[in-house]
């Protein structure tokens, strides 16, 4: 028997199949200089104890995409070890703020199938939930991912495609206990954009671009313990070419909306989300953001901004789908996330 594993492969899943993930992860300090050093994040909520204690937090807690990178790489050696590519999310939901010292652990549950017309891949569809050491939920997400067929006469499973919310309901929004922006620091925080300063349907150009390394990026990879052959394996796509994984490119574009919404601390949950076409290395990643939606929350100072964050490589702002529906090959990743900002 081999002691090896390959991975899972597109047959291998059934729906209703719960995978407990391997090997976990207590976070430190030493993640978030990790994080800020290859992103160019700069939030203050997430940079400084102090202007989080004065927020009503006990200190600074991790950035939120630490806790999303470390609870999907838990989940990468048994869900996508054999991607062709992650597709999409919806109804990710951060319910605990995850604080140096904290080990996460991961958990799947198969909630969807569906065989590729070619009979050679599938789209699994899997929601993933990360825990902490009392066992508490710190975020659940829903993904799918294309993963190839290892044996292609396996026959095809049932269709089954799940029904998922196309936007969490801002009453399930979860606001940290304590939070307060009511003696929010504007002058600390970088910008003097509040909550009521942004309206339904603006556009936001983050002007700046960053282009894409091979080295950062296995690095960052490597950080989350993502093991997918598609990220380090030349061999494993057609082209020779690396594929630079999804979560790198959500976290370089959402450190750049920092010009322009330097005061939208708190990514609270991820509506829905598309991979809309390869990213590699040698690609300037740049950003724009759509205003969704606003509402108000319960906490003292604290309003929530739904947004479209659209990374490109190129491309007009504004522009993300031509005549036939379909994204314009410039578009990276189409996000839509609520935050939570000072009113």
């Amino acid at each position: 028997m081999s002691k090896t594993n390959s991975g899972n492969f597109f047959e291998d899943y059934t729906v209703g199949q719960v995978i407990d993930h391997a090997v976990p992860r207590t976070v430190s300090g030493g993640e978030r200089a990790l994080y800020h050093m290859l992103y160019p994040a700069r939030h203050a909520l997430h940079s400084s104890d102090a202007f989080a204690q004065a927020s009503g937090l006990p200190n600074s807690p991790m950035d939120d995409l630490i806790a999303f990178h470390i609870v999907f790489g838990k989940s990468v050696p048994d869900i996508s070890l054999n991607a062709v590519a992650n597709l999409g999310y919806a109804e990710c939901c951060w319910l605990l703020p995850v604080w140096p010292g904290d080990t996460i652990r991961s958990t799947s549950e198969v909630i969807g199938l569906k065989q590729n017309s070619n009979g050679k891949s599938g789209v699994v569809y899997v929601r993933t939930t990360g825990t902490n050491q009392n066992g508490e939920t710190v975020m659940q997400f829903v993904r799918w991912v294309m993963v190839r067929k290892g044996d292609l006469d396996a026959p095809a499973p049932e269709t089954v495609i799940p029904d998922l919310a196309k936007v969490v309901d801002v009453a399930d929004l979860v606001i940290p206990d304590g939070l307060n922006f009511e003696g929010y620091d504007f002058t600390l925080a970088g910008e003097p954009h509040r909550w009521g300063d942004y309206k339904v349907g603006e556009i936001i150009d983050h002007v700046d671009g960053v282009t894409i390394e091979e080295a950062e990026h296995m690095m960052a990879t490597r950080l989350w313990q993502n093991t997918a052959k598609v990220h380090f394996d030349v061999t494993s796509r057609p082209d020779g070419k690396r594929l630079m994984y999804g979560g790198h490119v959500i976290s370089m574009a959402r450190a750049l909306t920092f010009n322009g919404l330097a005061n939208a601390q708190m990514m609270v949950a991820i509506n829905g989300g598309a991979h809309a076409n390869p990213c590699f290395a040698g690609d300037t990643v740049r950003a724009w953001s759509e205003v969704l939606d606003v509402a108000e929350t319960d906490a003292p100072g604290v309003g929530a901004i739904r947004l479209r964050l659209v990374a490109t490589k190129g491309g007009e702002v504004g522009a993300l789908k031509g005549d036939d529906g379909k994204y314009l090959p410039d578009v990276l990743l189409d996000l839509d996330y609520w935050a939570l900002m000072p009113v």
